[in-house]
């Protein structure tokens, strides 16, 4: 496993821990491969049932680091190999898992995103989402223009995904986006609640009714294929580069 993710195995549920809090647990490239390797390795492992998605440090994840952005907007594109991040998220997509998010903090940009894929969510009081990519003259990603409109109705997908608006703990549960608010620190403890509540169902009958629930794999890789395409031409946009190096500036004042 790639440094800063933990992946543990506690009877039938599969952990995996962002643990980067120096960087509010922003997502490298060896992070990506990671965390998409403990799924994939799940799903031929019958012994893992469930899966949880954690951070560390009262931080979900503060999302893509800014600097693999701005280094991948700057080199040479390789259209034949897909960025990392979009391997975790066909890796997420394709998981055939129960998969629980345990958010304690902040869930920003691909941490709202892992969010939406997951099939129940503990969110602490301190949490809040956001998807602020319009800020960087950039797209939604990860199908969250497919998934998130679904689940939260239009408006408050517009407000989120096109105006960068930030969404309360209160507000997403209200929304249908969060199951639980619980006090700061005991998000992962309830997770693993309900993680063993899951793994006491009959395992093909929870399989076969969540790919009910769900939209087609499909559909949703296309989408992700879609905004991915949109996504790293904005990514090479003067508008884009220029609000990437702002970051880093505002960052050493």
């Amino acid at each position: 496993m790639a440094e800063h993710i933990i992946v543990t195995d506690d009877g039938a549920t599969r952990t995996i821990t962002m643990r980067r809090p120096e960087k509010k647990n922003t997502l490298t490239q060896d992070m990506y491969l990671a965390m998409s390797d403990a799924i994939n390795a799940a799903q031929s492992n019958p012994a893992i049932r469930c899966l949880i998605l954690t951070g560390r440090s009262g931080v979900f994840t503060a999302g893509n680091d800014i600097g693999d952005f701005l280094k991948a907007a700057t080199e040479a594109d390789d259209g034949a190999r897909p960025r990392n991040s979009v391997i975790f998220l066909q890796a997420l997509v394709n998981n055939n898992k129960p998969i629980i998010a345990a958010v304690d903090g902040i869930a920003i940009g691909i941490g709202m995103t892992m969010v939406v894929h997951c099939d129940y969510v503990i969110a602490s009081t301190t949490t809040t989402f956001s998807s602020p990519y319009i800020h960087y003259g950039l797209v939604p990603d990860g199908a969250t223009s497919l998934l998130v409109p679904h689940m939260v109705g239009h408006q408050r997908a517009f407000a989120m995904l096109v105006m960068g608006r930030e969404m309360s703990v209160e507000d997403a549960r209200e929304a249908g986006l969060v199951n639980q608010i619980v006090a700061p620190g005991h998000a992962l403890v309830e997770a693993q609640k309900v993680a063993r509540e899951i793994c006491a169902l009959p395992a093909d009958a929870v399989a076969i009714s969540r790919k009910l629930l769900k939209p087609p794999t499909d559909e949703i890789e296309r989408r992700i294929g879609q905004e991915n395409h949109f996504f790293a031409e904005r990514m090479r946009t003067p508008e884009a580069l220029a609000a990437f190096q702002n970051f880093f500036a505002r960052k050493t004042r």
